[in-house]
């Protein structure tokens, strides 16, 4: 920032300038935040009340690190993040994209889906499939360099079961 003399030679900031210099501030504190908030995706287990929170590890580059899963129960809507059920960290290839919940084993039962997208030309998309049981998560399926265009979850449906 450009601070000019008063007229008596001192360098004073004004208020609009410090208005100035707080507004950017602000825009710049906000466009941090919305860069961090890329990297976490939360969305509610339908039927129920528990959140499930994916984030990229901290640190890490956009296209390639680790990822965590975690579940907590929810039951107290105004701290859903109090009651820890289960988490998991995985391996990612390209950044977190969505969560979905479907079913993929056939169980009846929706498994949560975490779908990333590799940050190359190619935008190629991956799938992770978790199976939550009381406080246990287990990866069940896994998909990795399906087209950019690919359905993730047909392709999970129709992938063998992770052993």
């Amino acid at each position: 920032m450009n601070i000019l003399p008063d007229v008596d030679g001192t360098h004073r900031l004004t208020a609009v300038r410090a208005a100035v210099a707080l507004a950017l501030a602000l825009v710049a504190c906000r466009a941090l935040a919305d860069g961090a908030a890329a990297r976490l995706v939360q969305a509610t287990l339908p039927g129920t009340s528990k959140v499930v929170v994916v984030a990229e590890g901290e640190l890490e580059p956009r296209s390639t690190g680790s990822y965590s899963i975690r579940v907590y129960g929810g039951s107290n809507p105004r701290h859903p993040h109090d009651d820890f059920l289960a988490g998991a960290v995985e391996r990612r290839y390209g950044a977190l994209e969505r969560i979905v919940f479907a079913d993929v084993d056939g169980d009846r039962a929706p498994e949560i889906v975490v779908v990333m997208r590799s940050a190359g030309s190619g935008s190629y998309v991956s799938a992770d499939a978790f199976r939550l049981r009381g406080r246990s998560l287990t990866r069940v399926r896994s998909v990795q360099g399906l087209a950019k265009n690919a359905d993730p979850l047909r392709a999970l449906q129709e992938s063998t079961v992770k052993r």
